[in-house]
């Protein structure tokens, strides 16, 4: 397509669940609902239209070992466009990627700077690893580094208890919270266990990934507060296999992943019922390969979330809460077209039929 072409997408525009349009044009990159006058050079996409998917936990620029360098983060960014994730919520890289913001054919990128652990408690090479009285500093630092969000590593394998255990005492993250507050920025955190949860979100606490460690007492303090969760259930089904890589030398820590993992779907649809705000995150980057964002809606409803209530978990909703538009009036026009209505059957996400960016088709 040329600069001055126009997209006429039609069928069923679908700008929010029950906001169902016919039609919509996008003239010079951006979103239209009235026919552009004069309109010549005119190409059109048919099918069930969706505001581009959203993955809000994923890591471009990194993989099982550390920082990659830049042609496999495209491979990653690209992998993730054709799956129709076309805004990502990037929860920790070591990897600078913002030359990313200046390519119009791939995702666009929310970056929350790269992962703030405690010293040998994280996967290596991921992370700044300090200890309790520098995480004010170094939150202060990934706050202005970042594109308005903060990733702190809440608990990890303790090795003298060989089990999962809380990286940071209270009083460091409430005033590393406060301090990332006070900046702009909002603050996430990975959380498999339970004893993290209750003083991270007394603490101020904006989101939690992962939240396996979920109980009946501290769902209630999450909805009451707000704090969404990102249960990232694709990377959540590997936990057998890591239980069993680590049960001769960590039994206890083991069965506690198994635990973990055999709750998983009962967790979240708790979390759900009581009001929690669940978004779609696949933690694709480690060890996880990208595009799995189909697969993690379909994981949600599996356990037990209404479909369009998990669709709208990586659309509408997490457009929402990522301060970034839909299919709006004006929007940068980033859209994914089906062939079916994925309200019906969110198995439909796993085979785009074309993928808008920027107002282009990329993908078909």
């Amino acid at each position: 397509m040329s600069d001055r072409a126009v997209l006429h997408v039609k069928g069923r525009v679908l700008v929010g669940p029950d906001d169902v349009r016919d039609e919509l044009w996008v003239v010079g990159g951006r979103i239209s609902y009235e026919r552009p006058a004069g309109a010549r050079d005119v190409r059109t996409v048919e099918g069930w239209a969706l505001p581009g998917l959203v993955d809000a936990h994923c890591h471009v620029g990194l993989d099982a070992h550390g920082p990659v360098p830049d042609d496999v983060s495209e491979k990653q960014a690209l992998t993730d466009r054709e799956a129709g994730t076309l805004l990502i919520r990037d929860a920790g890289s070591p990897s600078d990627t913002r030359w990313i913001d200046d390519r119009a054919d791939l995702p666009k990128i929310i970056r929350a700077g790269r992962h703030i652990a405690r010293t040998r408690r994280y996967i290596r090479n991921y992370a700044h690893e300090i200890e309790p009285e520098d995480l004010v500093a170094y939150v202060a630092q990934e706050a202005r580094r970042s594109d308005g969000w903060v990733k702190l590593v809440g608990d990890w394998i303790d090795r003298e208890t060989g089990d999962l255990g809380a990286c940071w005492p209270r009083e460091a993250v409430t005033a590393a919270i406060a301090e990332a507050h006070r900046l702009g920025a909002r603050v996430t955190a990975h959380c498999f266990a339970e004893d993290s949860l209750r003083d991270l979100v007394e603490a101020g606490i904006d989101c939690v990934e992962h939240a396996t460690g979920l109980t009946e007492e501290t769902i209630p303090l999450f909805a009451s507060r707000g704090v969404a969760i990102v249960p990232t259930l694709v990377n959540i089904a590997t936990f057998p296999q890591l239980a069993a890589g680590g049960e001769a030398k960590f039994p206890r820590w083991s069965a506690h992943m198994r635990a973990l993992h055999e709750r998983r779907y009962d967790t979240v649809r708790a979390a759900y019922d009581a009001g929690v705000p669940v978004y779609v995150g696949t933690d694709a980057g480690g060890s996880l390969a990208h595009g799995l964002v189909a697969g993690e809606v379909a994981e949600l409803v599996t356990a037990g979330i209404p479909p369009v209530e998990a669709l709208s978990a990586t659309t509408w909703g997490a457009r929402r809460w990522l301060g970034r538009p839909g299919l709006d009036e004006g929007a940068p026009a980033d859209l994914v077209v089906y062939e079916g209505d994925p309200r019906a059957d969110v198995r439909v996400l796993a085979a785009p039929r074309r993928v808008v960016l920027n107002g282009r088709v990329v993908s078909q």
